[in-house]
């Protein structure tokens, strides 16, 4: 078949990383080609397992796109199968795919704009200043955000001839990355290994691709938020996938409660266990506290792209612990709620997608602690 074209997109250049002397957290490393044999497996179970219930953060590489090197890369789309051959470094090019949204008109992004308190919803346009931070601050953080299907909506017209390219994408996420990894993380709670995963069906998925930019903000705002860009907080989700870029700003919140920053690891993915991983796992593995600042003295001013996967189960999975876990058994289980009025899926990422940055908090019992009550679920920010 002869090769087809593909078409242009914006260029997106990302800066040098930083060279401030941060402290940067220690994360473990999976290298998804370990994965290949019966021994590598073995390995990662005990390392994921291990990850995933002290920190709740790590990094993946050799997870199957390629960076700077070009090579023949075929799109098979679940809504259209055709196959496209070009040379493209595919990290480089999901990037320049994601600068498309936020050139859009203000008319077209209010056109497509995310139906959040209404459905509770991401799909589509958060605009920025939706949020509020802190001290009446607002968020300078705009994102565009994708479900697995992508033909379930409409979409602004410059990003429609790259929706197969979008698709392929995140059916690459879950397909080569979120499964694998979920059935390490079935397996090093002694479950069978295909126990996550049947909870992600392809068919009814609300898992997404979401393009995310946060913009500089002023030194006023700054000082009102003690540079704090997005508070700290837990994912809904089960696994997070952050394809890494080096303007620094997120910072986890360590086991000894100090915040330290995430390194930048060229073409590496980022990934945490959210609060769906938590309630499943009877809190064994760990929604890690995160939170976004102000980058660095030498990245100030920059604007920082974010592309992100979002795996939640489908949203009939009663978010109760799977009891029967052998290792739970051994462990003991740390429950969110009780098992009668926990929420399903569904339930949960609606209420947590209408009330984030639009409630009211109450102060916690520790101080930079923030409480609010959603679907009868303490839920805490960190500030």
């Amino acid at each position: 078949m002869p090769s087809a074209v593909l078409p242009e997109t914006p260029r997106h250049i990302p800066p040098p990383p930083t060279k401030e002397n941060l402290d940067y957290a220690d994360l473990a490393i999976i290298d998804l080609d370990k994965y290949k044999t019966a021994e590598g497996r073995a390995e990662l179970v005990l390392d994921v397992r291990n990850a995933m219930s002290t920190v709740g953060f790590f990094y993946v590489v050799n997870h199957g796109y390629t960076q700077e090197q070009a090579r023949s890369h075929p799109i098979y789309t679940h809504f259209h199968r055709i196959t496209r051959l070009t040379e493209v470094p595919q990290t480089r090019r999901i990037f320049n795919i994601a600068e498309i949204p936020s050139r859009a008109s203000d008319d077209e992004k209010m056109k497509y704009v995310a139906r959040i308190k209404e459905d509770g919803s991401y799909h589509g346009y958060k605009l920025r200043q939706y949020w509020h931070i802190n001290a009446g601050v607002r968020d300078q953080i705009e994102h565009y955000s994708v479900n697995l299907d992508v033909t379930m909506k409409e979409h602004p017209e410059a990003l429609r001839p790259f929706l197969p390219e979008i698709s392929d994408f995140a059916q690459h996420n879950q397909i080569n990355v979120l499964f694998p990894l979920l059935r390490l993380l079935a397996l090093g709670l002694e479950l069978p290994e295909d126990t996550f995963v049947k909870q992600h069906r392809i068919d009814s998925s609300k898992e997404m691709v979401c393009f995310m930019k946060y913009y500089p903000r002023s030194i006023e705002d700054e000082e009102k938020t003690n540079n704090v860009w997005l508070k700290g907080h837990t994912d809904f989700s089960t696994l997070t996938l952050l394809w890494s870029q080096p303007i620094a700003g997120l910072q986890i919140q360590s086991p000894d409660g100090k915040w330290r920053w995430v390194k930048h690891i060229d073409n590496a993915l980022v990934v945490n266990a959210g609060e769906t991983l938590e309630f499943l796992s009877g809190c064994f593995y760990k929604g890690t506290i995160h939170r976004v600042v102000e980058p660095p003295a030498d990245q100030r001013g920059l604007t920082r792209m974010g592309v992100i996967f979002f795996a939640t189960p489908h949203d009939d999975v009663k978010l109760v612990p799977l009891a029967h876990s052998p290792v739970l058994q051994r462990v003991g289980i740390v429950r969110r709620c009780d098992d009668d009025v926990a929420p399903t899926m569904g339930e949960w990422r609606r209420a947590r997608t209408k009330a984030y940055g639009q409630t009211s908090l109450t102060q916690g019992k520790e101080e930079g602690l923030e409480e609010e009550l959603i679907n009868g679920v303490v839920y805490r920010h960190y500030n």
